[in-house]
C-alpha cells in the first residue's frame, strides 16, 4: 500500500473483539453489550472484568476479582516519597505517567516478557492487570493531597473503586448519588475502540515492554490536548460564560467568530453520543436532588445545552460525553486538572484488555512510510562545501 493517509485515518491497525462503535446509529458496545445496559445494571468492576475476560462474570468470579482489586489498593510508601519530591504545580497527568512507570520498579514482575511463547502466562497477565487498575485511583487521590501539602488519605478495602476514589479525595463517606455518578463515568470511559492512547498501548505492548511501561505510554498519549482534556475545556468555557443569562449573547459571539463550542459534536458519532445521553440523565437527577436549584455552573451548562440545540441541533451537533462529564466531575468536587487522570483510571481497563489481546497473537508494529526526501546523492567533503 503506497497511499499516505494522515493520522492513519480509516486504516485498520488491528483485529479486536473488545468494543465496537456504530457512529451512524449512535451505538457503543463492550464485548457485544450496549453501553446503556452496562451503565444501568453493571459496576465499573464488573465492566472491567467483562472487558478483560470477554464475558459477563459469575457472581463468584466477580467477587474474586473485586477482592483482588481491594487487596491491591495500597501502594508502597516509597511511591509517596517519590510523589512528594515532584513540583506541586506540576501536571497531574505527568505525575500519573511517572507514578505508573515507577510502580514497575517497586512491583517488578516482567520476567515472563522475554519471548512470544512466554506471553501466554495468564497468571502473570492477570496479576499485572489487577495491580495497575487497583493502584491508579490511589495515585490520583494521593496527588491531590500531596500537591496541597497534606498527607494522603489511605484507601479502604471495604469500598468499591468509585466509592474509594471519592473517599480518598474528600476523606468522608460519599453520597450514594455521587458514587453512582462516578461509577457510571468510569464505565462510560473504560473503552472506545482504537483511539490514540489505545494504539499507543498496542505499539508499546507489541515490543513486550512491561505493562507499567505500556500504560505509562498510553497515559502520555492521553495527556495530549487533542486526545484527553476536552472536559476540562468545557469547565473553562462555562466559567467564561459566567451565568445562565449570559449564554445566548456568548453563543452568538462564538458562532459569529466561528469558534468551537467545547463539548459539542464528535468525530465518530453522527448522532448524539450514547454516553452523553446517559450522563444527561444523571445531570437531571442531580438537579432534581437539589430541588431544581442547581449550582451556577450546572445551571449555565443546562442553559448552554438548550441554546446550542436551538441553534445547531438541525446540523446534527449534539453534546458529547465531555460536556457532561466535566460538569459532573466539578459537582463531585474534583478539580478540573484532575479530569484527564480520572479518564486514565477508567481507560486503564480498556488499555489492559487490548494489551492482553495484543499478547495473545503478538507481532511487533513496524509500519512503512512514504519517503518524500532527496534521492541518493554524492557526499561532499567539508572543505569543498560553499
Amino acid at each position: 500500500m503506497s497511499d499516505y493517509l494522515p493520522g492513519l485515518e480509516g486504516v485498520p491497525a488491528t483485529r479486536s473483539n473488545i468494543s465496537d462503535i456504530d457512529g451512524e446509529r449512535g451505538i457503543l458496545s463492550y464485548r457485544g453489550y450496549s453501553i446503556e445496559d452496562l451503565a444501568e445494571h453493571s459496576t465499573f468492576e464488573e465492566t472491567a472484568l467483562l472487558l478483560l475476560d470477554g464475558e459477563l462474570p459469575t457472581a463468584e468470579r466477580l467477587e474474586e476479582f473485586t477482592q483482588e482489586l481491594r487487596q491491591n489498593y495500597r501502594v508502597k510508601y516509597n511511591i509517596r516519597t517519590l510523589m512528594a519530591a515532584l513540583p506541586s504545580n506540576g501536571s497531574p497527568m505527568e505525575m500519573l505517567q511517572a507514578g505508573v512507570a515507577a510502580l514497575g520498579m517497586f512491583y517488578p514482575g516482567n520476567e515472563c516478557l522475554t519471548g512470544s511463547a512466554a506471553c501466554t502466562d495468564l497468571n502473570y497477565i492477570d496479576n499485572m492487570t489487577v495491580k495497575i487498575i487497583a493502584r491508579m485511583p490511589a495515585l490520583v487521590a494521593m496527588w491531590e493531597h500531596i500537591r496541597n501539602g497534606y498527607d494522603p488519605i489511605p484507601p479502604r478495602s471495604d469500598l468499591s473503586i468509585a466509592q474509594n476514589l471519592l473517599y480518598m479525595l474528600h476523606g468522608k463517606d460519599p453520597d450514594p448519588l455521587m458514587v453512582k455518578i462516578m461509577d457510571t463515568c468510569l464505565i462510560l470511559h473504560a473503552e472506545h475502540t482504537i483511539n490514540a492512547s489505545t494504539f499507543a498501548t498496542l505499539v508499546a505492548g507489541s515490543t513486550l515492554a512491561s505493562p507499567y511501561a505500556v500504560i505509562a505510554a498510553a497515559i502520555g498519549t492521553l495527556s495530549g490536548p487533542l486526545h484527553g482534556g476536552a472536559n476540562e475545556r468545557v469547565i473553562e468555557m462555562l466559567r467564561q460564560i459566567g451565568r445562565p443569562e449570559n449564554v445566548k449573547l456568548w453563543l452568538d459571539e462564538i458562532l459569529a467568530s466561528k469558534q468551537k463550542v467545547w463539548g459539542f459534536g464528535h468525530r465518530v458519532y453522527k448522532v448524539k453520543d450514547p454516553r452523553a445521553r446517559i450522563l444527561q440523565k444523571l445531570m437531571t437527577q442531580l438537579s432534581a436532588k437539589r430541588e431544581g436549584k442547581p449550582s451556577q455552573l450546572l445551571g449555565t451548562a443546562l442553559a448552554l445545552e438548550e441554546a446550542v440545540m436551538e441553534r445547531l441541533g438541525h446540523k446534527g451537533i449534539y453534546p458529547n460525553v465531555d460536556f457532561y462529564s466535566g460538569i459532573l466531575y466539578m459537582e463531585l468536587g474534583i478539580p478540573a486538572d484532575q479530569f484527564t487522570p480520572l479518564f486514565a483510571i477508567s481507560r486503564s481497563a480498556g488499555w489492559l484488555a487490548h494489551w492482553r489481546e495484543q499478547l495473545s497473537d503478538n507481532r511487533i508494529f513496524r509500519p512503512t512510510q512514504v519517503y518524500v526526501g532527496k534521492s541518493l546523492r554524492q557526499y561532499i567533503l567539508l572543505a569543498a562545501r560553499d
